[in-house]
């Protein structure tokens, strides 16, 4: 289809702290048993999308997110790794890259999006309507606590979330007003000659921006360039482009009306015609072809760029591992309601249980691990090699690599890094502990942060 694919992986993640960390970047960080990372490669393999550069912050984040992507996509992917510096932006990442893109249309991913939404959809309907951006929205998830407690031991569903709003025109079809989140306060200001233009607007705010973009490269490359502090491509290249959307082409490009429109002039006898015709072709594309009168009482057809919604099913399942709550919620979905997007058993190969253990469902148990007697694992994901005793009580929480548990241990809520040590009869709810720290015999922690310092 002549597109270019990025995955914008990013690297360190101040929200994901203690989660993330030089050894293991943002990419890596494991969503049951598989590096988030995955999940974008495997939907873009899916769809035969398959020569791709993965942008990642930071040199070293980048050689391990390439060693693993050549250990486990092999002669499947196509994959070129360009590291970048920390904290530019989406935008920036893009920008820092630009002189490797050279194909007619740029699709852009985030590389923790966890979707069953299909990039070869979003794409195909990009170069359908011909357009400048096709964004994907998808439905707000249901976001909130598990069973038994959050990780960050709130009920996060009570907390007022930030909305977008968005306006479509009638078909659904044209993203022509977006309201960020951070943007949106109690009221939101819709400009006259945007309801004059399109007639009518639906405004939704229940669908949420899945970082999923179509771009078509020339314009995307010129806004880059022209707007040499935007960082985000959500709060400054996709807002600008639907801003602009119902200006002349011919403006933005800096060249002539008349050359543009090749004189081409309609007769109205008055201005009340004039927009009446306008709203008569509100509910149809044309709404992208406006009429403007000039000096003489002449209209003039003026082509303006496209900005196209890609709204995914209400059905489908499209979360970014964004923070640690989120990274909770998506351990439990795809473990349970949004299994499909795993290829392998929930229960590993040859994980070793004792008498009297028990796992309930929408668990995982990873390869090589073992567990002693009288255990209880109830929806939550134990990583590879990792060394539980008996007693040992895990429930809505995430283990993750060769970690060892002593014997007595109760889990609740918490995510537990790789290589951790919990000594005998360890009480942890709502915690998150980083990678190799060691946690005494007998401590008990609630709501905790615990990780060793940076050296």
């Amino acid at each position: 289809m002549d597109f270019q694919v990025v995955v914008l992986a990013g690297g360190n993640s101040k929200s994901l702290t203690p989660l993330v960390s030089k050894d293991v970047p943002k990419p890596l960080l494991p969503v049951a048993n598989h590096p988030v990372l995955y999940y974008v490669l495997h939907q873009l393999e899916e769809s035969n999308l398959k020569n791709l550069i993965v942008v990642v912050e930071g040199e070293d984040a980048g050689l391990l997110v390439g060693a693993w992507i050549s250990g486990t996509f092999v002669d499947r992917l196509h994959v070129e790794i360009a590291a970048v510096p920390e904290d530019i932006g989406t935008a920036g990442a893009l920008r820092a890259i630009s002189h490797y893109l050279t194909a007619k249309d740029i699709l852009a991913v985030s590389g923790d999006l966890v979707s069953d939404v299909s990039p070869g959809a979003v794409a195909a309907t990009h170069r359908r309507h011909d357009a400048v951006v096709t964004a994907t929205l998808c439905s707000v998830p249901i976001s909130g606590s598990s069973e038994l407690g959050s990780s960050g031991g709130k009920d996060k569903t009570k907390k007022p979330g930030r909305y977008n709003i968005i306006g479509l025109d009638p078909r659904k079809q044209f993203l022509v007003h977006i309201a960020t989140g951070a943007e949106v306060e109690k009221d939101t200001r819709l400009q006259k000659h945007l309801l004059h233009a399109v007639g009518q607007m639906e405004i939704r705010s229940d669908l949420m921006d899945a970082h999923m973009y179509a771009f078509k490269r020339s314009v995307l490359q010129e806004v880059l360039d022209r707007k040499d502090t935007f960082q985000s491509l959500k709060q400054d290249v996709v807002p600008y482009l639907v801003q602009s959307q119902l200006k002349s082409q011919a403006v933005l490009s800096g060249i002539p009306q008349a050359e543009e429109d090749g004189n081409k002039k309609v007769s109205f006898p008055n201005n009340q015609v004039m927009v009446s015709q306008i709203l008569a072709n509100a509910s149809t594309p044309s709404f992208h072809e406006l009429y403007s009168m000039d000096p003489d009482g002449f209209a003039q057809t003026r082509k303006t760029h496209k900005c196209c919604a890609y709204i995914a099913s209400s059905s489908s399942y499209c979360v970014r591992l964004n923070s640690i709550q989120a990274f909770m919620d998506i351990n439990r979905d795809v473990t349970g309601e949004a299994d499909h997007l795993l290829s392998d058993n929930v229960i590993g190969p040859s994980p070793k249980l004792g008498t009297k253990t028990t796992v309930g469902p929408h668990c995982m148990l990873g390869e090589g691990s073992e567990m002693g007697d009288k255990c209880q694992v109830k929806r939550s994901v134990i990583g590879r090699h990792c060394r539980i005793g008996s007693h040992v009580k895990v429930v809505n929480s995430v283990v993750m690599n060769h970690v060892t548990i002593g014997d007595g241990c109760i889990i609740q809520g918490s995510v537990i890094c790789s290589n951790v040590q919990l000594q005998e009869r360890v009480v942890l709810k709502d915690c998150q502990v980083g990678a190799g720290f060691v946690v005494t015999a007998g401590s008990e922690y609630k709501g905790e942060s615990l990780a060793r310092k940076e050296k």
